[in-house]
C-alpha cells in the first residue's frame, strides 16, 4: 500500500504493521475497461492508512487500477483515491492505496482516534487444563459382593460412557483449533498481499504511433477526462505551473504511454495519474482507427 507511518491511537494487539478497523460504509470502485470507465458499486468492511478490504457487486482482477471513493462518517469529504486490486476471492477483496495524500492519511488518523471501533486483532485462543484423573478406592466389606474396578453395576452406570464423551470434546476442541488457526492464516495472507507493495507495473504498449496530431485536434476528440489532483507536498512548497507531456492515444482512444516534457516531478507525476483515465474518440486515417501522438498540457494552480 501508500507508504506511511505506523497510525498512532490504535491499540490492541496486532501482528500487522498498520491496524485495520472495521468499517461498514458504502463505496464506489471505477475500473477502466475496454476503455470506458466502469462503476461497481460496494461496502467496506475494514480501512486502515495502506487500503481497504470490501465487498464488491461485480469482479475485479488482481492487479487492475482502479479509483474509489468512501465517506466516513466524521470527514467532510469524501476519501478519492487510487488503489491496486491486490486479491479477489469471489466478492471479497482487497484494494491498496496506491496515491494517498499526507492530508488523507492525516484524515483517516483523525477519524480513527474520534471512531468507538477497535482495531482487529487475532482472537486469543483460551486453553482449558485437562483435568485430572481421580482413581477411586474402594473398600470392601467383609462378606460383601466383589466390587469390579469400574465401580458398582448400578442401573444407567455403562462403563466407558464417560470416557468417549470427554473424548468427543477433545475432538470437537481440535477440529476448532485448526479451523480457526486457518481463518486466521488465510486472513492476514490476505492482508500480506497488500502489503507487499506494487509487483506488477502496468505494461508499456508496443504500439508504433502513425501521426502526429495537434493539440487542438485531440482536444475536439476528449469524451472523458478526468482532473488531476493537486498533490499536499506541491502544496505546501508553494509549486504551481503548467506541465506539458507527449501522449500516445491507442486504437480505441485510451491512452497508453505518455512522457512529461517539463516541469516538477511531483506535478508531473500527478498529471499522469490523472491522464491514465482520459478517453478520446479514436482518432482515423484512412476511416481506420489509428495510433497517434499528441501533446496535452496540464495546469496546476494553488
Amino acid at each position: 500500500m501508500a507508504a506511511g507511518a505506523q497510525t498512532r491511537g490504535w491499540v490492541g494487539p496486532s501482528r500487522r504493521r498498520v491496524p485495520r478497523l472495521p468499517v461498514e460504509e458504502p463505496l464506489d470502485v471505477t475500473v477502466l475497461r475496454s476503455g470506458i470507465p466502469e462503476t461497481v458499486p460496494g461496502r467496506s468492511f475494514n480501512v486502515c492508512e495502506r487500503g481497504i478490504g470490501a465487498i464488491l457487486a461485480g469482479e475485479l482482477v488482481p492487479g487492475e487500477s482502479v479509483g474509489l471513493e468512501m465517506r466516513l462518517s466524521a470527514i467532510a469529504n469524501p476519501l478519492r483515491a487510487r488503489a491496486l486490486v491486490k486479491y479477489q476471492d469471489k466478492l471479497r477483496c482487497g484494494l491498496e492505496f496506491v496515491s494517498l495524500s499526507a492530508e488523507q492519511r492525516a484524515a483517516i488518523r483523525e477519524w480513527a482516534k474520534g471512531s468507538k471501533v477497535e482495531a482487529e486483532a487475532p482472537a486469543p485462543v483460551s486453553v482449558v487444563p485437562a483435568k485430572k484423573e481421580v482413581k477411586e478406592i474402594h473398600v470392601q466389606p467383609i462378606n460383601a459382593e466383589p466390587v469390579s474396578e469400574a465401580g458398582p453395576r448400578c442401573p444407567g452406570n455403562k462403563p466407558g460412557r464417560k470416557k468417549k464423551r470427554a473424548a468427543g470434546w477433545i475432538i470437537f476442541a481440535v477440529a476448532a483449533a485448526i479451523a480457526l488457526a486457518l481463518l486466521w492464516w488465510r486472513w492476514n495472507r490476505g492482508w500480506q498481499e497488500i502489503e507487499a507493495g506494487l509487483k506488477n507495473p502496468r505494461p508499456v504498449s508496443s504500439e508504433k504511433s502513425q501521426a502526429q496530431v495537434p493539440a487542438e485536434v485531440m482536444e475536439k476528440l476528449l469524451i472523458h477526462r478526468v482532473e488531476p489532483a493537486y498533490p499536499a507536498e506541491a502544496r505546501q512548497a508553494r509549486l504551481e505551473g503548467t506541465i506539458a507531456l507527449d501522449v500516445t492515444i491507442g486504437r480505441d482512444g485510451s491512452v497508453i504511454s505518455m512522457h512529461p516534457l517539463n516541469g516538477p516531478d511531483v506535478l508531473a507525476r500527478a498529471a499522469m495519474d490523472a491522464l491514465r483515465w482520459w478517453k478520446f474518440e479514436p482518432y482515423r486515417i484512412n476511416g481506420e482507427p489509428a495510433v497517434v501522438e499528441t501533446t496535452v498540457a496540464v495546469e496546476f494552480k494553488r
